[in-house]
């Protein structure tokens, strides 16, 4: 069984299959293998659908264009993207926004720098203009913007310590976690290129919107009768998507969760759990706003209808079976708390008091934690830390049984020959990074980071051991979740394991706790992230070490933009991420950053002995370790058991159960209104309009993208900087306000209406 096999639905079967659909590769561009050419291009239909078979070495990818327009988009779209993550619903910018503003930018230079050669003749010559803007230099700008567009998961640790600890860390400090743990993870990517990379079947799907809008920039395509160009229906989706955000982002902002159950059922606590998308289980509720539909999955477009699907079973297994059955049969005095909260509480169902148990070393009280009482969560916040549980065992042992085999083989071949699909043969005409570049970030890195956190160990708490630790748990999983991402578009979460292996290692730092995090869990992601982007530049003929450059000065310069933006933002805007004394309609609730100190509360802390482990009240959520193996095995058992069925093949428990890993912050709407969008692109459309999908569905993607984000830019800077607000039903909250009331009789908290 090939990884493929689980990967994806559909294999391309021959040349004339592949062919006759309008847009493809084969129909657009000629290619240089031959006539059988077809058997030699990706195995993987959607791959071979997207991404052209032919490369242009002449072409100049790094040039002054590149350094300049690559270094501001990335600047730029690191501001915005740290600007808006600190909002209740933050804005999905992506680099598909620079992708698109940077075209007439390019072209503009192009025609209007100089293109005089300077010290011509000389070994040193070079040239501002080395002609017209070509799809190499508009790549590595992506790749800058690719830098700027991902988050920055060490600035949690400096919203945190700053604003709900209340407690001291230097900018300086901030700045030198930030960029070592943004650039270690470039070591696990050289490592792990061979594996992740280079094989056809490690095919990121992600990348194929970016492929895809490549295409429908730079190619010259004769409009087919009766339809449109790549380009022409890019601009119309774009459009219709910028002048169509200022309805939920300004206009009507209840579209962002239309929960009918509540306004049919105005007085019913019930009714309001049930049907509330924000704070209850979203039943029936649906989202009209892109930005809300995108911000936590990413695009439903760009995830195969195989791995939607396995999302959409793992959310309704836990939203609509298990936490219902947990909560109205009362586990864990579920009734004392709200059905769906990210809020900690004490046994009386009150807000937990930390500053209360923090002493003046930043350390655990335990005389006052004893007179405070146990800390407790809201039900489905327990069992999806259960659920993380599952999907890291279920991960492992995924890889270990369905890829194991491959990636044995792919280990033995190393320094062999082997055969190659067309993107790696045309990819080994230019020069490869060598190894020791990797090693060399990696170990310079880790040395820096011992240094930091015993020099300042006053203010990250972190030991010289734990740094090692959390390398070499890095570097363990990288390769098994980097599968799951190369293949299903998912990104299972490390951060869990991280914080319980120290909480019980340290127990009592919530700062040495959320270091270790970022170091074992940030690194491993920013790894994964790097391999993506050397997959987009495998897809395009990027040469390599060009594309490694790119990479390196783009996380330098985005991890500095991404703090200064944040620092400038805590001091600027006044009780920022602080809901008890924002106004209601304040968009600075910052829930990805409550999510990050609630969970250096209870790993940090208190510490996971003391909330599961054989002192907490949680313990038997660590079944769910088992629970993550065993249910992988069986699912291998029934393919070896029906090799015919190959439905089974299809179903990832690492996806399945990792799904919910978003949540919270992530809600019940996040998901219900992704998973219908997800089956429409990838089950119907994919299915029965193939040449359509071949053509739109990516390019779709990018302007739905681009349009939300150029318009959420321009209503800030336009209204939201002058205070301008519409006030009236319709941006009020989404009428559910009994969603987070407690049920068991007995239990008064005032208001009843946010926890």
């Amino acid at each position: 069984m090939t990884i493929h096999e689980i990967s994806a639905p559909l294999l391309i079967q021959n040349n004339e299959e592949a062919s006759e659909y309008d847009g493809t590769v084969d129909s657009i561009l000629p290619s240089p293998l031959g006539p059988n050419s077809a058997e030699e291009n990706s195995p993987i239909e959607e791959v071979a659908l997207t991404v052209p078979v032919t490369d242009d070495p002449s072409l100049s990818a790094v040039t002054f264009r590149t350094w300049v327009l690559g270094i501001f988009a990335c600047v730029l779209l690191s501001f915005l993207k740290q600007f808006f993550w600190y909002r209740k619903e933050p804005l999905s910018l992506t680099s598909i926004s620079a992708q698109i503003a940077v075209v007439p930018l390019g072209h503009l230079m192009a025609s209007v720098i100089t293109d005089r050669v300077f010290f011509k003749d000389k070994k040193w010559e070079f040239t501002l203009n080395p002609g017209p803007f070509n799809v190499k230099e508009h790549v590595l700008i992506t790749i800058f913007a690719n830098s700027g567009a991902g988050n920055v998961y060490a600035i949690h640790i400096v919203s945190a310590v700053k604003i709900f600890y209340k407690k001291n860390l230097t900018f300086f400090v901030a700045l030198l976690v930030v960029l070592t743990t943004q650039v270690l993870g470039f070591g696990w990517a050289g490592v792990f290129r061979r594996y992740l990379v280079e094989p056809a079947a490690m095919w990121w799907p992600q990348n194929l919107v970016q492929v895809s809008l490549f295409r429908a920039l730079h190619e010259k395509e004769k409009r087919p009768k009766g339809s449109l160009t790549r380009n022409q229906f890019f601009l119309i989706a774009f459009i219709c998507s910028f002048a169509y955000y200022v309805v939920p982002g300004y206009l009507f902002s209840r579209l962002t969760s239309l929960s009918w159950f509540c306004w049919i059922f105005p007085a019913s606590i019930l009714a309001h759990q049930l049907g509330s998308g924000l704070r209850g289980l979203g039943i029936g509720a649906l989202g009209f706003d892109w930005s809300s539909i995108a911000s936590y999955l990413g695009s439903p477009l760009a995830s195969p209808w195989f791995a939607t699907a396995n999302v959409a079973v793992g959310f309704g297994l836990v939203l609509y079976v298990i936490v219902p059955i947990a909560y109205w049969l009362n586990f864990y005095k579920a009734k004392t708390f709200p059905i769906f909260s990210d809020g900690l509480f004490t046994s009386t169902g009150q807000r937990y008091n930390v500053s209360a148990i923090t002493d003046s070393k930043f350390h655990l009280d335990m005389d006052a934690y004893e007179r405070q009482g146990p800390l407790h969560m809201s039900t489905l916040f327990a069992i999806t830390y259960g659920f993380n549980f599952a999907c890291l065992t279920a991960t492992i042992a995924h890889v270990f049984l369905f890829h194991g085999r491959q990636i044995w083989e792919l280990s033995k071949s190393a320094f062999q020959e082997k055969k190659v699909d067309v993107h790696t043969r045309l990819m080994r005409k230019y020069k490869q990074v060598p190894e020791w570049w990797f090693m060399c970030i990696l170990f310079a890195n880790i040395a820096a980071t011992i240094y930091i956190c015993q020099y300042y160990n006053d203010q990250l708490q972190l030991k010289w051991w734990g740094v090692l630790l959390a390398c070499g748990i890095a570097f363990f999983f990288t390769l098994p979740i980097g599968v799951i991402k190369a293949t299903t578009n998912q990104l299972p979460g490390l951060n869990v394991i991280t914080e319980y292996i120290i909480g019980y290692i340290y127990p009592g730092y919530p700062v040495a706790n959320m270091c270790f995090k970022v170091y074992g869990y940030i690194s491993m992601k920013q790894g994964i992230a790097f391999l993506e982007d050397f997959k987009l530049g495998h897809y395009m003929k990027i040469p390599p070490r060009a594309m490694f450059m790119a990479q390196v000065v783009g996380t330098v310069v985005s991890a500095l933009a991404h703090l200064v933006t944040a620092w400038w933002l805590m001091d600027t805007i006044p009780d920022i991420c602080d809901r008890d004394l924002l106004p209601s309609d304040s968009p600075w609730t910052c829930p990805g950053d409550h999510v990050f100190y609630d969970a250096s509360v209870i790993w940090g802390l208190i510490g996971p002995r003391r909330i599961f482990g054989d002192l907490g009240f949680y313990s038997s959520i660590n079944w769910f370790f088992l629970v993550g193996v065993v249910a992988t095995v069986l699912v291998w058992l029934a393919h070896k058991a029906y090799p015919d069925k190959h439905w089974i093949a299809l179903i990832n428990m690492p996806v399945i159960l990792g799904s919910t890993i978003n949540m919270p912050p992530a809600t019940a709407v996040n998901y219900t209104s992704w998973i219908l969008i997800g089956f429409a692109s990838g089950f119907i459309a994919y299915r029965y309009y193939r040449s359509w999908w071949s053509r739109h569905n990516y390019v779709l993607s990018g302007a739905l993208d681009a349009g939300l984000a150029f318009m959420g830019v321009l209503l800030y800077l336009c209204l939201g900087m002058e205070h301008v607000r519409l006030t009236w039903w319709g941006n009020g909250s989404e009428g559910c306000p009994l969603a987070s009331c407690p049920t068991e009789p007995g239990i008064v908290v005032h208001g009843c209406s946010v926890l």
